[in-house]
């Protein structure tokens, strides 16, 4: 009888361990955290106090990532804001969405990130800068908040209750909502430019230095600050929920800064973005890792957390297992282009990146490269006439300005020993084995996407919208 018992009494223990590991791994399976993406506008990577800036103060988004993985190489696949943004909510490159110029939207049909979450139960939202079109790929909650307008020369004090609503609304469904601010885009007139005094300031080596560049980069480093600000608030805010335990954060900075170098070209302060990782539980805090992710990533990455399966038509594709600590790599490379029509004459480039080589053909090499937003700063301010003109009389100001209008058609730069991009390799034999092998990389790239080059970045096409070459 006893022996009866012991058996009986084993069997229901075993039993109920089934019971118990079966339900814990459907809690598993059905445990969907919520998502909050927060993301900067024209905000160089490298001046986060964490990815090694010298002079901007972000304590908040430094604690972030003390709290999470910070991403050291992670890029846009356009450093145009309209682009890069497409690339992210849609997880497909530029010629794959439509978007391939600033100011353009995606095809009619495209799917993004707020149909693929809709579908999986979670609501989506969207505060602050939009420029994403048309609205039926875009069917975000529209979240009141932040800031729309980019270009607005005054603050507007963003408004917490917005969001801290919409976190809350229904806590049995979760969310993802996107925070996008207008900081630090031009024209910095956001912050508290005494924290900067020019004269102290350690220019970046891609700065011309004069007293009217001095003078803009406090104001721009005063309006990083006043974004880091806002992070801390949105961080605040979800705290404030009770959320925050089942909630990822997602921050980036998106593409680089307006100064020449920066944002419209591909070189590594323009299409370099900083990309940083909270998720309690699951990523240990303080991780760096070196894997490469482009914004195309992050809506199947999303989907990925949410329970579902990207399609394969994607360009990008999950990081899920980078940041769980399963995989220390990703991509073997990453791809970028510019179509520099309609912000100025066409000047088409493309890019691809590997772990040790920037690799970047510009097509039209013997045209000057002209962009009308920075020529209008050297009449409207006084910073980048005053470094052409420092130019004249200095060899250093003169190599920044002139590497800006008058580019080879080939670039090669290491990645590691060469961040500023100062020393093109393409011209040594001894490179001439890598630059075949990119070389032949980055035409498949563009044999897939149906992209002719030239061709793409002119008026006509531009004009036309939906191109032909496109799919």
């Amino acid at each position: 009888m006893k022996k009866i018992k012991l058996i009986f009494f084993t069997l229901l223990g075993y039993l109920s361990n089934v019971f118990f590991l079966s339900s814990a791994t459907e809690n598993v399976k059905n445990y969907r955290p919520n998502v909050l993406f927060i993301m900067a506008d024209d905000c160089t990577y490298n001046e986060i106090g964490c990815y090694g800036g010298k002079n901007a103060r972000t304590p908040n988004i430094d604690k972030l990532s003390e709290e999470g993985i910070m991403f050291n190489r992670a890029y846009v696949g356009m450093s145009m804001s309209v682009p890069c943004r497409h690339e992210l909510y849609t997880g497909l490159y530029p010629l794959e969405s439509g978007c391939v110029w600033n100011h353009s939207q995606s095809r009619p049909g495209t799917k993004s990130v707020f149909h693929y979450l809709n579908d999986l139960g979670y609501r989506v939202g969207l505060t602050g800068k939009k420029h994403i079109q048309p609205r039926d790929v875009f069917p975000y909650i529209a979240v009141p908040g932040f800031e729309e307008n980019c270009v607005l020369a005054k603050e507007k004090k963003e408004d917490l209750s917005g969001i801290k609503s919409f976190m809350e609304k229904d806590r049995d469904q979760p969310f993802c909502l996107f925070v996008c601010s207008t900081s630090p885009h031009a024209p910095w007139t956001l912050g508290d430019t005494s924290a900067y005094p020019p004269e102290k300031l350690i220019l970046p080596p891609t700065l011309g230095d004069t007293p009217e560049v001095r003078e803009a980069y406090s104001r721009y480093l005063a309006e990083v600050t006043y974004f880091d600000r806002q992070v801390g608030e949105v961080l605040k805010t979800l705290e404030e929920t009770g959320l925050a335990e089942n909630t990822i954060v997602m921050l980036s900075t998106e593409q680089g800064w307006q100064f020449s170098g920066g944002k419209w070209t591909n070189w590594n302060q323009g299409v370099h973005t900083g990309l940083i990782v909270r998720w309690p539980g699951v990523i240990d805090g303080g991780r760096k890792t070196d894997a490469l992710v482009q914004f195309a990533d992050i809506t199947p990455t999303l989907i990925d957390v949410a329970g579902g399966k990207a399609k394969k038509n994607l360009s990008g594709k999950s990081f899920l297992e980078v940041l769980r600590g399963k995989k220390d790599n990703h991509r073997e490379y990453v791809y970028c282009m510019h179509n520099n029509v309609p912000e100025g004459k066409p000047y088409p480039i493309r890019t691809i990146i590997s772990e040790e080589y920037h690799y970047i053909q510009n097509l039209l090499p013997d045209s000057t490269y002209f962009e009308k937003h920075l020529e209008a700063a050297a009449h409207n301010e006084s910073w980048w006439q005053s470094w052409k003109n420092a130019g004249k009389r200095s060899e250093r100001e003169r190599f920044l300005v002139d590497r800006f209008y008058h580019r080879p058609a080939v670039e090669l730069y290491s990645v590691e020993d060469d961040p500023n991009q100062f020393h093109n390799l393409a011209n040594s034999p001894a490179y001439a084995g890598i630059m075949k092998k990119l070389s032949r990389e980055l035409e498949k790239w563009m044999k897939k996407q149906n992209d002719p080059g030239i061709s793409v970045d002119t008026q006509s096409a531009y004009k036309n919208k939906y191109y032909h070459f496109m799919k």
